[in-house]
């Protein structure tokens, strides 16, 4: 693999301080990184290359009241001249890995359906699709 992974912790959320284009949604807010970092039950991950980052995957423990925890992959992004050299797959590893030392026995990502990029990486892990509907709105 080309690239180096990180757990990213208060104590070393300065990587993010050097990030490839398209690797978030939006650029990196110190106050919501530390926060974020701060939540017990929340992962981050990263891909470092050359003191860049060009990859970065995101989950939480899901608790319910009715079954045992389970493992949310949030997002995963890998900028766009990565890509196809290991860095996702590395980064899913890592966050499954995460979620085994925490007793997590299932995980469960999302992606839209006419993402055929994520579609397909999710389907070369051998991840079975369920379409489900999605609703959204702003608090505001």
């Amino acid at each position: 693999m080309s690239a180096d992974i990180h757990i990213i912790t208060r104590a070393n959320m300065n990587l993010l301080d050097a990030v490839a284009p398209d690797v978030f949604d939006h650029p990196i807010q110190p106050a919501l990184l530390a926060e974020f970092c701060d939540q017990p039950g929340h992962f981050m991950a990263v891909a470092e290359r050359d003191h860049l980052v060009v990859g970065q995957i995101r989950a939480m423990l899901h608790y319910n009241p009715d079954e045992p925890p389970i493992l949310y992959i949030d997002n995963l992004g890998v900028t766009p001249n990565q890509k196809r050299k290991g860095i996702a797959t590395a980064l899913f590893a890592a966050a499954l890995d995460w979620g085994r030392s925490h007793s997590i026995g299932s995980y469960w990502v999302a992606t839209e359906l006419d993402n055929d990029e994520g579609n397909r990486f999710y389907e070369s892990l051998d991840l079975k699709g369920v379409q489900m509907i999605y609703y959204e709105d702003d608090l505001s």
